[in-house]
């Protein structure tokens, strides 16, 4: 009788983990990012091609794209909303959010959020961690070297001649932290629907900011490990240490046989 409660037991724990499971967004490196025009667009049918894809889709038909990558000090961000098609400059506008230790907190306290509205290049910037309710924990900071940039598509766009909402972010790692896996969420705001379009899908919030707890958020995942990327420096240091370590340890060697 053991055998068929410990069966059931492991099945129960499976279905509550998969419950519990955060949704994840993969992050690929890049070898091409340089090549970014920052004009909140698809400045050619390939610019944004060498990055990781993934299809945002809603029940009442909104599609998004979203484009990511790393590459050196910084990740990179392409909100493609291919479907919003009505939209609104200065009203529309796009959040993106890091919890940096991924400890589904909540309340903000080690997070980050980058903001801006559609025909802007001059993006906000939030910092978790204030004690005031009223801004639940956030602080608007100055911003610590973010590119963003928020146009209408062309014909350039990947995905559609129609013209929509882009909205483009550079994000310096250090800011963050290295990690291959951070919290995430991402909100949409159009203004003709009137509705956030979020990841993970169908999040509210109370804040003024519309920004949830980030106990709701998902996952942005390095699926190879490649987003801790240590600069040149790092590398170069850490060859010339084992190097001057290897000739010691072999003098070391000679001069006692």
């Amino acid at each position: 009788m053991k055998k068929p409660i410990l069966v059931l037991s492991v099945i129960a724990l499976c279905i509550v983990q998969t419950a519990y499971a955060a949704e994840q967004i993969p992050i690929t490196r890049s070898v091409l990012m340089n090549d970014i025009t920052w004009n909140g667009k698809w400045t050619s049918y390939e610019e944004w091609k060498a990055t990781s894809e993934y299809t945002l889709s809603y029940d009442d038909g909104t599609s998004m794209q979203l484009r990511t990558a790393h590459q050196g000090n910084f990740i990179y961000v392409l909100i493609d909303a291919v479907s919003m098609t009505h939209y609104n400059k200065g009203s529309d506008r796009a959040i993106i959010c890091f919890d940096v230790n991924n400890n589904t907190s909540k309340i903000a306290n080690d997070d980050y959020c980058f903001g801006i509205a559609l025909g802007n290049n001059n993006p906000f910037v939030l910092r978790g961690g204030s004690t005031l309710e009223q801004t639940e924990h956030y602080t608007n900071i100055a911003n610590p070297g973010i590119i963003g940039a928020a146009a209408v598509s062309d014909e350039n766009d990947h995905y559609t001649a129609i013209p929509h909402s882009n909205y483009e972010f550079r994000i310096p790692i250090d800011l963050l932290g290295r990690s291959d896996v951070y919290g995430f969420y991402l909100g949409v705001y159009d203004s003709h629907a009137k509705k956030i379009y979020t990841f993970p899908e169908n999040l509210t919030s109370t804040s003024q900011f519309g920004i949830p707890t980030p106990s709701k958020w998902g996952e942005i995942v390095s699926p190879d490990e490649s987003l801790p990327e240590f600069p040149v420096p790092i590398v170069a240091l850490f060859v010339a240490l084992v190097t001057v370590i290897f000739i010691t340890r072999k003098t070391h060697f000679f001069n006692n046989s």
